[in-house]
């Protein structure tokens, strides 16, 4: 049986982006929505984690294997 990540496409998208030192504004440019937008998933993705900002969530998702380090 195959493990379901815990974050949506978008959310990993965005998480990679961070993870390799992209600003909010970068991602949106990037990724064409707006900065709102990219924040809205890093907050839905810091509410599922239940950690307390950014920092951790990704701490947390490398500790799930859900984000590597390129």
């Amino acid at each position: 049986m195959k493990n379901r990540s815990l974050l949506t496409a978008r959310e990993r998208e965005i998480f990679n982006l961070l993870v390799n030192d992209h600003t909010t504004k970068e991602i949106a440019g990037r990724l064409g929505i707006s900065e709102k937008t990219v924040r809205n998933h890093i907050s839905n993705t810091i509410q599922k984690l239940g950690v307390s900002g950014r920092a951790q969530a990704i701490v947390e998702l490398l500790r799930l294997g859900e984000l590597k380090l390129n």
